[in-house]
């Protein structure tokens, strides 16, 4: 099974199991996992992969890290000659961490204070960094630094941005659309999406090929028609969808080529290319909530921040519920089963 429908079928084989007889429940030994099993070769595995950092002048009390097969990157391969020159070692990278993020191949999760040697002077910057293979086939550091503004006026990687796009970057982060992008090199046209990084304002594109979006979103299974909105790099507004808190809530998801992955679209600040914040409208009270026409007491109480109660929804599956629902000027209106305004 694909890992987003694990939590799924894991309670539906648990449901089934609950209702086995003895006899049924005797028959299933035979296919029996057993964790013990399972834990003791883990271990084993583990101790046979584990190994220290000794290698490039790194320190010899530095974590171990295991089961590297998960990574893109070896610990070793990593260029300390480079990473001191910027100020960094293992135990920093790890204090912080960012050691995770870099062997996997991501940019580190958080802006980090490095030395920059411009050739004249070195001083300090903030930037996210990367670990990438260069044309000559070497491991390097990529270094993302921080701009002030995104200049549109200028083509990227050919494409030239409408007055939508930039709206569209500068408010959510992701420009909402298939491009055709040209490589610089090659000059092959590329299908791409485009984003922007939130910490760097550095435009992060990616090829049609890599946009990969899950069958299953918080519970929700995404539907085909769903799916190709989503890849298509639109905002889609999904509802019923389960928090880890166990509340329903429903929400507007687009693809985020930075992350490489479907994020949650909530108010964000950008400096717009003239150096002007660029924020959403503030949301107001809609009439209606999941198809249901909402009544007059129930809008002024939301305006008036307080919950409401509201009965008749129907689910997917036909079974009418209620509850109590809550209006936020960014998120919009909450739904929860409880009354979240009761102590």
């Amino acid at each position: 099974m694909r890992e987003f429908e694990a939590h799924d079928t894991a309670i539906d084989l648990q449901k089934y199991i609950d209702c086995l007889s003895e006899v049924e429940r005797q028959d299933l030994k035979a296919v029996e996992v057993s964790i013990e099993a399972i834990e003791t070769a883990r271990n084993q595995k583990n101790v046979d992969k584990d190994y220290s950092v000794v290698k490039n002048g790194c320190n010899n009390g530095a974590s171990m890290i295991s089961n590297r097969s998960q990574y893109r990157y070896q610990i070793e391969d990593i260029p300390w000659d480079t990473m001191y020159e910027l100020g960094l070692d293992l135990e920093k990278l790890q204090e912080i961490g960012a050691l995770n993020s870099l062997l996997r191949g991501y940019k580190t999760p958080m802006l980090i204070p490095i030395l920059f040697n411009d050739g004249e002077t070195v001083s300090q910057i903030d930037a996210r960094l990367q670990l990438r293979i260069d044309d000559d086939g070497e491991l390097i550091f990529k270094v993302h630094r921080v701009f002030k503004k995104v200049d549109f006026r200028k083509k990227f990687k050919g494409h030239k941005f409408t007055k939508e796009d930039r709206v569209n970057l500068l408010n959510s982060g992701n420009m909402g659309r298939v491009v055709d992008l040209v490589d610089s090199v090659t000059g092959e046209i590329i299908p791409s999406l485009i984003s922007l990084d939130r910490l760097t304002n550095e435009l992060i594109s990616l090829r049609m090929e890599f946009v990969r979006i899950p069958d299953m979103l918080c519970g929700v299974r995404l539907d085909l028609e769903q799916k190709q909105v989503l890849r298509e790099g639109k905002a889609l507004f999904i509802e019923n969808m389960v928090s880890k808190k166990g509340k329903l809530f429903s929400a507007m998801v687009q693809f985020n080529t930075d992350r490489q992955w479907v994020e949650f679209v909530f108010e964000y600040k950008f400096r717009s290319s003239v150096g002007s914040e660029v924020n959403h409208s503030e949301r107001v009270v809609p009439s209606a909530f999941r198809g249901k026409k909402l009544r007059r007491w129930q809008i002024e109480k939301l305006k008036a921040g307080e919950a409401a109660y509201i009965t008749g929804l129907e689910s997917k599956k036909g079974k009418t519920y209620q509850g109590y629902m809550c209006f936020d000027k960014t998120t919009g209106i909450e739904f929860s089963f409880k009354n979240p305004k009761k102590k």
